[in-house]
């Protein structure tokens, strides 16, 4: 089954990680208490559990997600171009994908050559934007379908 299996938000720029069990994400401020949450195509940061492992067995280093600093974490699902414009489910909550999430240099900083292994094959996540409140939490199911538009 493919689910949410970690959230993540951070309360100011270049601020550690704070995970937490559950969280309310609206449109207005994407994550509950993110500080880069404002509406835009990048108000929320998804990666995959795959993509990550795969990103850490490259560099022979087993991160914790949080590291990538994306926000929320799926298990059972891999991204790609194709993706973008998808609309991805996560409990009640409706994401639009609105693109690749670019590794950048705070990749390197946080462990050398984790921008290189993230950046093939999207596994530095997707950027999305939020299309409605909900609250969501760790375990509730994900699915990614063609956008409705």
């Amino acid at each position: 089954m493919t689910k949410l299996i970690a959230i993540a938000y951070k309360n100011e720029k270049r601020g550690a990680m704070i995970t937490t069990e559950s969280a309310n994400v609206t449109q207005k401020t994407g994550v509950e208490n993110d500080i880069f949450g404002r509406p835009g195509k990048r108000q929320v940061t998804v990666m995959s559990l795959q993509q990550w492992q795969q990103a850490c067995n490259e560099i022979d280093k087993n991160l914790p997600w949080f590291t990538r600093r994306a926000n929320l974490l799926v298990d059972g699902l891999s991204f790609s171009a194709q993706d973008q414009g998808k609309q991805l489910v996560i409990g009640e909550l409706i994401l639009e994908i609105t693109g690749e999430t670019d590794p950048c240099k705070k990749m390197e900083m946080a462990y050398p050559g984790l921008e290189k292994a993230l950046l093939p094959d999207w596994r530095g996540g997707v950027t999305c934007r939020v299309l409605n409140d909900a609250s969501i939490a760790i375990n509730d199911p994900v699915s990614l379908t063609a956008s409705t538009e």
